[in-house]
């Protein structure tokens, strides 16, 4: 569909078929009629203007947006999902287990958190012990006559031995392996050529070759036969290679369970009973009950049901499984909470503000498993190698029988057919496959249980290219705690009657620094009043009518739109202030100045330690804040920052970020506020402070749960150890093949006399692809580190 759609000019699309939508900017208006005709071409699609009763919104100043949508694999949240460790068909997800009608891959079960019992593994493991069964006395009905004096030949004749190995074939290729034809079938049939088509290829040849041989050995020439005048069969390659492939999909199936168990780790943190507390007392309810608003007792020990606030008591909380931070959180009354954290020692009552799939870890769940599907960048390479390296390693296959046949000692057609097996066989490309999102999924896995949650593959493969590192101040460098310092007044103003009216205004506001001055007026008692005309200035401040009075509250660039004149004593006095590391927001009534309110908000601890270690490794740090030019002067002399820039309003961040990219910089953007979000959007990777607001986390690509600058570094470590991986898989694969082929193809035997047997060849590709994966795992045991 994605393909389709972006062949209309003018048009660009992403489309995502979990939930099935297609998202279109057009550069001009294109008729819905004209892409639904483009849809119609490439299969069964409709569009329609709403799901679920929304309507996407359009996109300013660049067209509209439509939703496109197939009638068929419609993944049900509330059920288990399956999607192709290929990623084929991109994030398709499927309702039912089996097989990707593209490639053939078996399906894997999208994590859930009874995920023990996989109805894949177990099918594989019957299989495979059927398959084993009857591979068994095939193997040693053929190998019998290696054994001194061919004792089974006394037993059981050569022409009845051949039947029996023929009548043990049929259960090996027709029940416990042709799953493996099929794919191969379907491979060939969509020339979404595979590891199944040689695999099929090279077993059924086998197969075939030594079914028309044993019915028909005549039909066959003198260089088909040995000494013994009798066509050479080979059941024993046939069911060897498709039970090794078997095991080796066992072994896979297996390892792609381990994979999963950071998602796992996080699903089990979800508690499924919690204690309401209402008129009738405390009772037990299903978590699936809780409702917005209900109060909830936690008891030591006890997983917080839900995210909300400690209404009554408190405790310290063990967040650890959330920001990866092994120091239990002080709570008390007031203070946030979040579900599948671990209560301490204390008791609390909580009352539920998010529940189900609102809740934290239900949305950190979905994102690392939605991002453990996307694909890196990189696996475009894979792909596009893999595309051509079935059909050259078939001509090899051709080449090297034909070789063989012309060249090879007698009986050199038995030969030339052997190794071209052998060719088809140790070339299976499913460890280049598998390379990049084995890696990715372990990755995504081990930056959520550190606290970094990565929106998508992309984010975790570009965060190892970053140059320039876009921060903002505050929430980000700082705590994001604002306290009020003092309010002060000029000319005699009253200073209950200044904090009432900035309290007033700010009370309007989703800015921290409003919500210090709301807190320090509530804490003195103050009279919050009525508003009218209220206005946000973005980057500025705030503005409206207060009992007749017209009001603003900001910095200095409010009060020259406002056009409120600073007398020279009044800016030395502020400037005193911001030099020690204050933010000023002045106070102005009636068109002048009337005081000011002095602002701290400390530095974070880590934030230092953090930028002194993204210098060190070659990345340009810039502090962009909204903050006078003194008070950000300041913060960035305290953290060795050469690069800053004060006064920024949101699309002087945009641009800015806009003019380091036009210079060729890679530029990532660290921010936790609404302003922010615009950056965020616009550079190559965007970082949303985990306190920060819904908006800003939306509009990034990255989460810093704990919501400080060290998550960075650690978002970097994991890139460098994911992408390092990735290279260490793919170099596995092209080695493997490169040295594998030759091998299989017989380039030793002219010097060495060694061949290499169909047999050892289905092993060692089967191997291969598990030793991908084991790779990937040890990502696992890896640790952050700041260095």
């Amino acid at each position: 569909m994605e393909k389709v759609l972006n062949t209309i000019e003018g048009v660009s699309a992403e489309v995502t078929l979990d939930p099935p939508v297609a998202s279109i900017t057009m550069e001009t208006h294109v008729p819905t009629e004209q892409l639904q005709r483009a849809l119609s071409a490439a299969g069964n699609y409709t569009i329609t203007d709403a799901v679920d009763g929304i309507i996407l919104s359009q996109p300013a100043n660049t067209g509209s947006t439509s939703h496109a949508h197939p009638p068929k694999t419609i993944s049900d949240s509330s059920k288990r999902t399956y999607y192709c460790p290929m990623q084929c068909e991109g994030d398709k997800m499927y309702n039912e287990p089996g097989s990707c009608p593209e490639c053939g891959m078996d399906l894997i079960a999208a994590v859930t958190i009874d995920d023990e019992d996989d109805t894949t593994y177990l099918q594989l493991k019957k299989k495979f012990k059927i398959a084993l069964l009857f591979t068994l006395p095939v193997f040693i009905l053929s190998m019998g006559g290696m054994i001194p004096g061919n004792p089974l030949s006394l037993l059981i004749p050569h022409h009845v031995a051949d039947w029996i190995q023929f009548a043990f074939t049929l259960p090996v290729v027709f029940y416990a392996a042709w799953m493996f034809f099929e794919r191969a079938w379907i491979s060939i049939r969509t020339w979404k050529l595979n590891m199944f088509t040689l695999i099929g290829l090279g077993s059924g040849a086998a197969f075939l070759f030594s079914v028309v041989a044993l019915l028909f050995p005549d039909i066959f020439p003198e260089q088909f036969k040995g000494h013994n005048g009798m066509v050479h069969l080979y059941f024993e390659a046939t069911t060897v290679i498709l039970t090794l492939v078997l095991l080796g999909q066992l072994l896979e199936a297996r390892a792609h369970k381990q994979t999963s168990g950071a998602i796992k780790a996080l699903l089990k943190l979800t508690p499924t009973e919690a204690t309401v507390v209402d008129e009738k007392g405390d009772r037990v309810i299903a978590i699936d009950s809780i409702i917005k608003g209900d109060l909830l007792r936690v008891k030591p020990g006890d997983k917080i049901p839900v995210d909300g606030v400690i209404v009554d008591g408190g405790s310290s909380v063990d967040e650890s499984m959330i920001s990866g931070e092994p120091v239990p959180v002080d709570k008390e009354e007031g203070s946030k909470v979040t579900a599948g954290t671990i209560n301490g020692t204390g008791s609390f009552v909580m009352r539920a503000e998010k529940v189900g799939s609102e809740t934290l870890l239900s949305q950190i769940i979905e994102l690392v498993n939605t991002s453990s599907r996307s694909r890196a960048p990189i696996q475009n390479l894979a792909d596009k190698i893999a595309g051509y390296f079935v059909p050259v390693v078939f001509a090899v296959s051709v080449i090297t029988f034909i070789v063989w046949a012309i060249f090879g000692p007698e009986p050199a057609y038995v030969y030339g057919f052997v190794n071209a097996l052998a060719v088809l066989i140790i070339a299976c490309p499913c460890a280049l496959g598998l390379a990049t999102p084995m890696a990715v999924m372990v990755g995504v896995g081990k930056g959520a249980q550190g606290g970094v949650l990565i929106k998508n593959a992309e984010a975790l493969e570009n965060m190892n290219r970053i140059n320039a590192l876009i921060i903002d101040k505050t929430g980000t460098i700082t705590e994001g705690k604002p306290s009020v310092e003092k309010v002060a007044g000029f000319d005699g103003s009253d200073v209950k009657e200044l904090i009432q009216y900035a309290a007033s205004l700010n009370n309007y506001s989703e800015h921290p620094l409003a919500q210090a001055v709301v807190s320090y007026a509530k804490n003195n008692s103050a009279e919050i009043r009525n508003v009218t005309d209220f206005n946000a200035v973005a980057g500025k401040g705030v503005t409206g009518i207060i009992d007749g009075r017209k009001v603003s509250v900001g910095n200095k660039l409010l009060m020259t739109e406002t056009q409120i004149v600073l007398s020279d004593k009044i800016e030395n006095l502020i400037k005193q202030e911001q030099l020690s590391g204050k933010t000023v927001s002045y106070i102005a009534m009636d068109g002048r100045v009337r005081g000011y309110i002095s602002i701290s908000d400390p530095i974070k601890k880590t934030s230092k330690r953090a930028v002194d270690v993204l210098i060190k490794k070659g990345i340009e740090v810039i502090m962009l804040t909204g903050d006078n030019y003194n008070t950000a002067q300041s913060v960035a002399n305290d953290l060795h920052l050469t690069s800053f820039k004060a006064e920024c309003l949101p699309e002087d961040k945009l641009n800015f970020i806009k003019q380091l990219q036009a210079e060729g910089k890679i530029v990532a953007m660290a921010g936790d506020g609404i302003n922010d979000a615009p950056a965020l959007a616009q550079a190559n990777i965007g970082i949303a402070m985990g306190t920060g607001t819904d908006v800003a986390i939306e509009s990034a690509e990255i989460t810093l749960l704990k919501g400080d600058l060290v998550g960075i570094v650690k978002a970097m470590n994991l890139s460098a150890m994911v992408m390092k991986n990735i290279r260490q898989n793919l170099f596995f694969a092209f080695f493997y093949n490169a040295l594998g082929i030759p091998l299989a193809a017989g380039i030793l035997f002219p010097v060495f006399g060694v061949l290499l047997s169909p047999m050892i060849a289905a092993a060692a590709m089967s191997f291969s692809s598990v030793s991908v994966i084991s790779n990937s795992l040890r990502l696992r045991n890896s640790k952050f580190r700041l260095e």
